[in-house]
């Protein structure tokens, strides 16, 4: 195989025959074929991650994160039930009873992304008033380019 020739489309290791070190660009491969990218697109959506906060450590009623979530609409917060579920990060539970009653856990797989989540999120707290001058100082300067 030629130097730089990716091995095959659904391959995601970067090209072959260069080595970036610790930096390789392609250690999340933009392709939409991608593993990879395709759970980083699930885990890191604003929902999602806003629903394994919510379910870290407790069961919630539909109802419940929808009330805790501001701005999802009920058919957003049903994909990402139904996308994380199918992922294995959240157990659906349905009770028999009536009128029926349907709770949302976090699954071992699950409870195991709440540090990460934590982290970003203490990440943001920590900065968020550096990100907002920076966004202050970039509009200011392009309110005076045009």
């Amino acid at each position: 195989m030629e130097e730089g020739t990716l091995k095959s489309p659904s391959n995601c290791a970067g090209t072959v025959g260069v080595d970036y070190g610790d930096t390789d660009p392609f250690q999340w491969d933009s392709r939409e074929d991608c593993q990879v990218r395709q759970i980083l697109d699930r885990v890191a959506d604003k929902w999602s991650l806003l629903v394994i906060a919510l379910l870290d450590n407790r069961r919630l009623r539909f109802t419940e994160l929808r009330r805790e979530i501001d701005g999802i609409s009920q058919r957003m917060l049903t994909v990402s039930l139904r996308q994380l579920e199918r992922d294995g990060l959240v157990k659906r539970t349905v009770y028999p009873v009536v009128p029926p009653r349907v709770e949302y856990e976090l699954t071992p797989l699950g409870r195991t992304l709440h540090t990460t989540i934590r982290s970003l999120v203490t990440w943001t707290e920590e900065h968020q008033g550096e990100i907002a001058a920076a966004r202050q100082a970039y509009d200011a300067a392009e309110s005076g380019r045009g």
